[in-house]
């Protein structure tokens, strides 16, 4: 009897589907049925004749062991994929685990691809070849259509390969929104073939500085390193990527940072800067005062030639053109962007901005596409269908949405993860500073209580990101992003009435332990 007992123990399930993000609704059976999944045998049915449903099949095997099998009608005992689930949002997806198998349905390919990760996470630390499920059934679908993480690969070039890894994390946390920063002053990472030099030359930079925090403001203490960094995208590299994200339901946003940042591409063609140069390749970090004259009519040739490639290669709505951390005071002495600003009837340098974001916004329109840009886009103007991220806190976004523009929020208080997770800056890789711990991640409230609920319709959602002066290598990227993007996956997925940190502390450590097993980097400790 004791035998018996032990294996009758043995053979319960762990699964509690207690994963992060937090499922909307989860009801177990209290009768303690289980269905079952044997790895190698099981198999996962999915709609015939649909390319996604059989890549989420074929996901299923990665993540599972069970085997593809293209069905028009469910199989018994079988994980079953399938679309039609009645909802308005197309992430939602309904999770049935009963005595008929396991079946995942999705309002779209995209939720049966999210009601498949939760799956994954509900089992992923289960031993041996058969996982036993508890009868459930879990409703689940995300707050926000707008969930995203950008990694900058401009400072610091990161190769193809973690690019992929980079979006197969965030996929795992719910992500469908991949923001890649590609240009800025220290380095240009994406060919265009009609400027072969602008990449070639662009991307490369002898030696960096040295030292936390120093830049521009603090050049007479600056050390630089003997060590070159280079490396760019080529077009076929960053379609490759496109065609990867897809696969998990994520959009590749790029970002070609103007008419700032633009120093590394000013170090190729010098004259379309105001002073003519001569400029290089920024090894230093900073607002750099040398940006694209706002009067030279060849500034807008070169920007229609390069995002006219960028459409080409990335097919997301959005374009990202920055259009942060842009100083005026090459404008204000510069006799084009003076001729620029009297013939256009300008009231100051701030509508010079707009002007060139007008005309990138027309060009974008031409090409089906919209522009988001930072919230500095706003000092001058905002062109008339531009998208704002704002960083620089709330205030820009609460400004944008009360005008009824679309906002993405992402400020630095709460979303920026290059800074430091930890108190104690010894126990971590060199950040940029301040101070973001993952308790000030979870308690983001991407809808300020100053817009009305109208006006809180326009935030999309919120992002967090991940720029590089400081972060050299895979390994630091990882552990700066990981575990804080778990948290902001909740501020993104969950309604904010139903988050708990203590409790979505209980959940992290589990997902440590997925981190773990996949050989993902991370902050172990947190505070």
């Amino acid at each position: 009897m004791l035998a018996a007992t032990l294996m009758s123990v043995c053979a319960m399930s762990e699964v509690n589907y207690q994963t992060i993000p937090l499922a909307k609704q989860i009801n177990i059976d209290a009768t303690g049925k289980q269905a079952t999944i044997v790895k190698g045998t099981t198999a996962v049915t999915y709609t015939a004749n649909n390319a996604q449903m059989k890549r989420n099949a074929e996901f299923a095997k990665e993540f599972l062991g069970v085997q593809p099998i293209e069905s028009r009608k469910a199989m018994k005992e079988t994980l079953n994929l399938t679309t039609g689930l009645q909802s308005e949002n197309p992430d939602a997806y309904r999770i049935t685990v009963d005595k008929k198998g396991i079946t995942i349905q999705g309002a779209s390919e995209s939720g049966v691809f999210y009601g498949l990760q939760t799956l994954r996470k509900s089992v992923m630390l289960e031993k041996g070849d058969t996982i036993r499920l508890p009868y459930a059934t879990i409703e689940d679908e995300p707050r926000f259509l707008y969930r995203g993480a950008m990694l900058d690969c401009a400072r610091h070039y990161m190769p193809t390969e973690f690019v992929k890894k980079f979006i197969d994390i965030i996929a795992l946390h719910g992500a469908n929104k991949f923001h890649w920063h590609l240009t800025d002053d220290q380095g240009w990472r994406a060919e265009i073939k009609a400027l072969p030099d602008l990449a070639k030359k662009g991307s490369y930079r002898p030696y960096t500085i040295m030292g936390r925090n120093v830049g521009l403001w603090d050049m007479e203490n600056a050390i630089y390193d003997d060590t070159p960094e280079e490396g760019y995208y080529t077009q076929e590299e960053m379609q490759e990527v496109v065609a990867y994200a897809a696969e998990r339901y994520i959009t590749v946003i790029p970002e070609i940072d103007l008419p700032g940042h633009m120093v590394a591409a000013l170090s190729v063609y010098p004259e379309l800067g105001c002073t003519g140069g001569p400029y290089f390749v920024r090894p230093y970090w900073g607002v750099d005062p040398d940006v694209l004259c706002a009067g030279n009519p060849k500034t807008l040739e070169f920007i229609h030639t390069v995002l006219g490639e960028i459409c080409q290669i990335f097919p997301s709505k959005y374009i990202h053109v920055g259009g942060d951390e842009s100083p005026r005071v090459r404008w204000e002495h510069c006799d084009k962007c003076q001729a620029k600003k009297k013939e256009l009837g300008l009231a100051n340098e701030a509508q010079l901005q707009t002007y060139i974001l007008k005309d990138v916004e027309k060009f974008l329109a031409n090409h089906n596409r919209e522009l988001i840009g930072w919230d500095e886009i706003l000092e001058g103007g905002l062109s008339d269908n531009a998208t704002v991220m704002s960083w620089r806190g709330y205030n820009g976004g609460i400004e944008a949405a009360k005008q009824h523009h679309k906002v993405i929020m992402t400020p630095t208080d709460n979303c920026y993860i290059d800074y430091y997770q930890l108190k104690d800056i010894n126990r971590q890789p060199y950040g940029i500073g301040g101070y973001l711990p993952l308790s000030k991640v979870y308690s983001m409230e991407p809808i300020p209580a100053e817009l009305s609920e109208e006006e809180g319709k326009y935030i999309l959602g919120a992002q967090c990101n991940l720029w590089t002066e400081y972060v050299v290598s895979p390994d630091h990227a990882m552990f700066m992003l990981l575990p804080r993007l778990a948290a902001m996956s909740e501020v993104q997925w969950m309604q904010p009435e139903a988050k708990n940190y203590e409790k979505f502390c209980e959940r992290l450590g589990g997902m440590q332990q997925m981190y773990r097993k996949l050989g993902y980097k991370y902050c172990a400790a947190y505070e």
